[in-house]
């Protein structure tokens, strides 16, 4: 076998190879290849999109957040004003009640005092009266008009 004979079918051999893998292995490889590309391409753009799309979620979360703690302070803030106008008026009240109370009191005092005054009239004018029907029975004598006296007081 002649070495350059051996050289030259191994040159077309190896062309053969080169040719049938370019047109038969190639072109799938190549394929499978740029749909893999294509596939992580897309797959960085889409991990892109939901980066920005988790940003804008933040965002918006942060801003109901915020909108939210903003709301709540207001309404604690009218729970507070409105917590402090009812105290107001439950005061007022309690005031208003106490002073028609005292006013009541008083006008029931004045009546009592007005009554017993009167009952005391009434029961000094019935001593008088039996004093002096006792004092006018019997005779006028000092003494015995002080034992009188001592008596109506005794009795009453």
């Amino acid at each position: 076998m002649n070495l350059n004979l051996t050289l030259i079918g191994q040159a077309i051999a190896f062309a053969f190879f080169v040719w049938f893998c370019m047109r038969f292995v190639w072109p799938p490889v190549m394929q499978a290849l740029q749909d893999r590309q294509k596939k992580i391409a897309d797959g960085l753009d889409a991990a892109s999109r939901a980066s920005r799309d988790l940003e804008l979620a933040e965002q918006q979360a942060n801003e109901t957040l915020r909108e939210s703690k903003e709301q709540a302070a207001e309404i604690l803030e009218q729970a507070h004003k409105r917590s402090n106008q009812m105290i107001d008026e439950a005061r007022d009240q309690a005031r208003q009640e106490g002073e028609r109370m005292i006013t009541q009191a008083k006008s029931e005092i004045e009546q009592e005092v007005n009554r017993a005054k009167e009952e005391l009239r009434e029961q000094v004018s019935r001593l008088a009266v039996v004093g002096a029907e006792r004092i006018l029975e019997s005779s006028i004598d000092e003494k015995r008009h002080a034992e009188l006296v001592d008596n109506l007081a005794k009795e009453l």
